[in-house]
């Protein structure tokens, strides 16, 4: 690794990485645990679900909101104090939905989730792009460690239920509360790059006049919109239409994300070998095979070896889409705020979008509207990979 991108950063910077890769950890945790405490706390509060589901929405709009914030706010009080504050959130919601079972102050609980949620995802993406110099290996890192948070949370859930009976889930909740804690004392020391008077003068929207800005939110966008229906409705399918039992299409939702880490730490390897448009021309294409060829597979070990490859080709894309605009970010801080707000607002989306298709001309056609993302996507990264042909990647 003596090329790699950790080895030539200064000591302070390795600092900075190091915390980030550990606090993004965390915001995997966030992202799977709250999929796995809801069907407990709605049990054991007895509660509706209309009010399941608005605990969920709650918390996407909380994390969306706090991603465009996220955006601002540094400017103005420090990349520091804003961050510590978003940590500070978190620790609170989760706190909060171990002590209460009213539906208002659960409410509130999974949007301080959300706000800590989406501001950490914000101020990690942008720290490390820019202490990295973009690199799209240490985006791939840090996008393969949010997978191994996300592959330990429900264990953590699993062993509190398995130890303590139903109430138990209490025990991944405070766990993950005392993880964050644990970060908020990391990152004081941190040696973090503030922004200027001048900076925060230049603060604009100019860079939406740019064409490159807009392929990158198209692909940012489609990409989310396939990777959302994939991992909210992949067990779904395969159960609905029986092709597996619950628990296996469980099994395989894990070793999807086994893959996605498998395929994001591969790129750390190669990844100085290949331009970032290369890439993503690469794992764009064979995200859109594999999942086609899924829809219409059959048998449990052809489909594992098909998911085994979807997670593997779509685990770069993101990470790379935001490497690969870090020029941009580096001069338009507001730009990546804006670019995950969009892509945020397709996870809303896209989900529901597939379960009204799904309901009117069934699971398999709900399901083949993620195609023409996938198609939309390959288009977007096309025009990427020919606007960096007309500007060459350092």
């Amino acid at each position: 690794m003596k090329d790699s991108f950790f080895a030539k950063l200064e000591p302070a910077n390795k600092y900075v990485l190091i915390c980030c890769f550990i606090l993004f950890s965390a915001n995997g945790m966030t992202t799977a645990i709250l999929g796995s405490l809801l069907p407990l706390i709605s049990y054991e509060h007895a509660l509706s679900n209309t009010v399941s589901g608005s605990l969920l929405s709650v918390h996407q709009a909380g994390m969306m909101g706090a991603v465009f914030l996220a955006g601002i706010l540094p400017f103005y009080f420090g990349r520091k104090r804003v961050l510590l504050i978003a940590c500070g959130f978190a620790v609170c919601g989760f706190i909060l939905m171990t002590v209460s079972g009213n539906p208002l102050w659960l409410l509130v609980s999974f949007l301080f989730a959300g706000l800590g949620r989406g501001s950490v995802s914000n101020f990690c993406n942008s720290a490390v792009s820019e202490v990295s110099g973009g690199s799209a290996g240490a985006l791939n890192f840090l996008h393969g460690i949010f997978a191994v948070g996300a592959l330990l949370a429900p264990l953590f859930v699993m062993f509190g239920v398995q130890v303590f009976g139903e109430p138990g889930w209490r025990f991944g909740a405070l766990l993950l509360t005392a993880f964050l804690l644990f970060n908020m004392c990391l990152f004081p020391r941190a040696k973090l790059v503030e922004f200027t008077k001048e900076q925060r003068q230049k603060l604009s929207y100019q860079f939406l006049k740019k064409r490159i800005v807009w392929y990158h939110i198209g692909a940012t966008f489609f990409y989310i919109v396939a990777e959302s229906t994939v991992i909210g409705w992949l067990v779904m399918y395969f159960v609905r239409a029986e092709i597996m039992p619950a628990q296996l299409a469980q099994i395989l939702a894990s070793i999807l994300w086994v893959a996605v880490f498998a395929g994001r730490i591969s790129i750390v390897l190669v990844g100085s070998r290949l331009s970032k448009s290369r890439i993503l021309l690469l794992t764009s294409s064979g995200m859109a095979i594999f999942y086609i060829t899924l829809l219409f597979m059959r048998g449990v070990l052809p489909i594992t070896l098909v998911v085994i490859g979807l997670g593997f080709c779509m685990a770069g894309i993101f990470p790379t889409l935001i490497a690969s605009s870090g020029k941009i970010m580096k001069e338009y801080p507001m730009s990546l705020g804006v670019m995950l707000l969009i892509g945020i607002s397709a996870a809303i989306v896209m989900p529901l979008v597939t379960g009204i298709l799904s309901d009117s001309f069934g699971l398999l056609a709900g399901m083949s509207a993620v195609i023409a993302a996938l198609i939309l996507l390959l288009l977007f990264v096309i025009l990427i990979a020919r606007s960096k042909v007309e500007e060459p990647e350092d």
